[in-house]
């Protein structure tokens, strides 16, 4: 499985963003997508992820961005979105698509190249 991130970029305080992740490859056995990110000199952290094989979209996230980030999927595209809304300086780092295969145990994380943040005046 194959993660292209494409979206990020350099924003201001209080503005949008909008990351989207296509896979490819041996799709059919991924079951959950999302976002992690990682700031410098900080450990790697979950953003947002949705279980991608159900129609209602189960989405799970982190308590520093509800309310301001939502994740979305197009199963026909393979394609995970995350628009992030009310950007703050703190929001700076790398942003990760993550796959998780769960039909293996313990589930297997494929992991795309990142996509930098930069939320700056």
């Amino acid at each position: 499985v194959k993660l292209v991130e494409s979206g990020g970029g350099l924003v201001q305080p209080g503005g949008s963003l909008r990351l989207s992740c296509v896979a490819s490859g041996t799709v059919y056995s991924i079951n959950e997508m999302g976002w992690y990110r990682q700031a410098p000199g900080s450990e790697r952290e979950l953003v947002a992820t949705i279980i991608s094989d159900r129609s209602d979209g189960t989405a799970k996230y982190a308590d520093f961005v509800k309310g301001r980030f939502t994740v979305s999927k197009d199963n026909a595209a393979n394609t995970v979105h995350l628009q992030m809304n009310a950007l703050k300086p703190e929001d700076t780092a790398v942003y990760f698509c993550n796959a998780r295969d769960h039909a293996i145990q313990p589930p297997y994380d494929y992991w795309g190249q990142g996509t930098p943040v930069t939320v700056s005046s």
